[in-house]
């Protein structure tokens, strides 16, 4: 039986860093500090640190290293994404995301959606898969960007940004996907992968936080959205934060030798915690079983009411029990309120404040899904014994 006060699930919303990352950050921290961008030998034992992350975190996506531009995580990735494009245009033109972005997509979006811009958010069936004939539907001779999320956070369900990518460049539109929960669990490679721009993030896999970077396809302009000194090509002003940078690069450099064998066993241990749960009264899985991301397993609760019981409640419970779970996205976590990824997916409000999710690491075991299969069932028993009839789905 594992130590029932330590079983950490939650490595979506983030990872702990690896101590391999650890010691190159403790390197730079005490013997590379220097600007990357003087001159002196300070400066540059520095900027070779950078310039070696760098190659370190394209060689995971198969990317020429100048197109990397390290930003300071996923979030700003996104931004810098969507406004680069967008200022590149003197009047609004028409973008295009899905309707179960991250909330890095969504609220840019938004923004410029105030400032005149024409977006269209794409419908997703109830596992929140896009259609590809509905981007195709969707372009205008106007639609400067698309942009639409790899792997959903919060229900785990990949899109085929494959096809929808395709389609965008025959159009001649570019297409940006957030790949921050994709890169270092999954192969991406950008060589075969017809996307123009690509976010991913350090702390997501085992790398420390505060670091992250926008993969840009060599060709593709998009402008600064911070003005400063021009560091990183001149499209993220600011000096480097290079031990986090290190300690990002070597996260990466790791990711790639051991993801074979990681995603593998992710994958039967996420098919071993959904097989257990299969049959559990209250539960009722949310997003795609098939084109899934390989740790991820989500429910949302048959007993929700909206109020006393949603997903809110149950990580509190679980987390009494000592086993760290999410109430859906990380970033929705604190509020009890619709998700607007349940709800785009056709789940009524009710339900749609019941979400949970339960996302696996490098240090998750079969003992640990076991004992929080166990503990699941005993929580759902104490909050909900009689089972109420899912509505509003």
């Amino acid at each position: 039986m594992p130590d029932a006060m330590q079983i950490y699930l939650d490595y979506s919303a983030t990872t702990p860093v690896r101590p391999e990352a650890i010691a190159a950050m403790q390197e730079v921290l005490t013997a590379q500090w220097g600007n990357p961008s003087s001159l002196h030998a300070w400066g540059q034992r520095s900027a070779t640190v950078v310039e070696r992350a760098r190659v370190q975190v394209a060689r995971l996506i198969n990317a020429p290293e100048e197109s990397i531009i390290f930003t300071a995580g996923g979030t700003e990735a996104d931004n810098l994404a969507i406004t680069g494009v967008a200022r590149l245009f003197d009047r609004p033109q028409h973008l295009i995301i899905s309707s179960v972005e991250h909330s890095a997509i969504a609220e840019p979006a938004r923004w410029l959606e105030q400032l005149g811009w024409q977006v269209t958010r794409l419908p997703v069936d109830s596992m929140g898969r896009v259609c590809p004939r509905d981007l195709r539907a969707a372009l205008q001779p106007n639609t400067a960007l698309v942009s639409v999320i790899y792997g959903q956070s919060e229900v785990g369900t990949m899109q085929p940004v494959e096809s929808l990518a395709a389609i965008a460049r025959a159009h001649g539109t570019l297409f940006h996907t957030d790949a921050v929960q994709v890169v270092g669990r999954l192969p991406v490679d950008v060589q075969q992968f017809p996307v123009d721009l690509l976010s991913l993030s350090s702390h997501k896999m085992y790398g420390p936080q505060g670091a992250g970077a926008l993969y840009i396809r060599p060709g593709v302009q998009i402008a600064p959205i911070l003005g400063g000194g021009g560091q990183e090509s001149k499209l993220r002003s600011g000096t480097q934060a290079v031990p986090v940078i290190a300690g990002f690069g070597v996260a990466a450099e790791l990711a790639a030798q051991e993801m074979a064998t990681e995603t593998s066993r992710l994958v039967q241990l996420r098919d071993r915690l959904f097989d257990l749960l299969s049959d559990v009264p209250g539960l009722v899985p949310t997003g795609d079983r098939v084109h899934r991301l390989p740790h991820h397993v989500s429910f949302c609760l048959q007993h929700a009411d909206g109020e006393t019981l949603t997903g809110k409640t149950f990580v509190r419970q679980m987390n009494l029990a000592g086993i760290g779970i999410s109430a859906g996205s990380a970033c929705h976590s604190g509020k009890v309120t619709p998700s607007p990824i349940l709800l785009a997916m056709g789940y009524g409000d009710r339900v749609a404040k019941s979400g949970i999710r339960l996302t696996l690491g490098r240090d998750t075991s079969e003992a640990d899904i076991d004992w929080t299969a166990m503990v699941l069932k005993q929580v759902l028993e104490r909050l909900a014994p009689k089972p109420i009839i899912l509505t509003g789905v």
